[in-house]
């Protein structure tokens, strides 16, 4: 995720506000706050009041104005960190395979990867599942093929990506979760493949800060209230 944004980018800056924010762009503006307290730019007050804000933000929209009149990366707001163009500063995670395969078992792919064109999951007498919210889209638009007999696929998306699903199931079903993007330039999961005696649940679910982070925040503003 970063603070900055290319000239070629102005075109799509009315449709961003509407994005939801992920716990790691109110991070960053957290973290901007405190050197902004630290330079002397806000007082201890501003500061307090402007955290309250940045942890009960849900959109950019709402993030926004809290950096809106600092100098520097003030005027550029947060945005989703699923695509890998939007994160130039972080190191690309390394390569995974593009199959995820499962037989008479399970398989998972989480944490932090690089999710290419096109990813196959194959299960049979078993079940896969797959979480993005941590993930990195190397195109706008990603394709998740699934072949599965007797088996089902669960998919965690974070809020903010379209998901498109177009798969068959035999003797099973899908579950899709409601599509919560108004950009048009959203990223886009596309689901495709076939399921017999199976399915492929989608669930849409932020990814949240462990409760020690949080702690340590309110820890450091009670700190810069009492000037310890």
């Amino acid at each position: 995720m970063s603070f900055s944004e290319q000239p070629s980018e102005a075109q799509g800056r009315a449709s961003l506000p509407a994005m939801r924010a992920s716990d790691a762009d109110r991070d960053q503006v957290a973290d901007r706050l405190r050197e902004a307290l630290a330079e002397g730019r806000i007082t201890p007050e501003e500061h307090a009041e402007r955290i309250d804000l940045v942890y009960r933000a849900k959109t950019y929209a709402e993030l926004e104005p809290v950096l809106s009149d600092l100098p520097a990366v003030a005027g550029a707001r947060p945005r989703v960190d699923l695509r890998k163009e939007e994160a130039p500063l972080a190191a690309p995670p390394p390569p995974q395979s593009p199959h995820i395969v499962a037989v008479f078992g399970g398989a998972e792919r989480k944490g932090r990867w690089l999710v290419q064109r096109s990813t196959n999951v194959t299960c049979v007498f078993a079940g896969v599942d797959v979480d993005f919210r941590q993930a990195v889209l190397s195109q706008a638009e990603v394709t998740v093929n699934v072949v599965c007999i007797f088996g089902g696929v669960d998919l965690v998306v974070p809020p903010g990506v379209r998901v498109v699903g177009s798969n068959v199931a035999v003797f099973g079903g899908n579950d899709w979760p409601e599509d919560d993007t108004v950009a048009p330039d959203a990223p886009v999961i596309r689901v495709t493949g076939v399921t017999l005696f199976g399915g492929v649940s989608v669930t849409r679910k932020e990814l949240k800060r462990p409760k020690k982070d949080r702690k340590r925040e309110l820890r450091r503003l009670h700190e810069r209230r009492h000037g310890h």
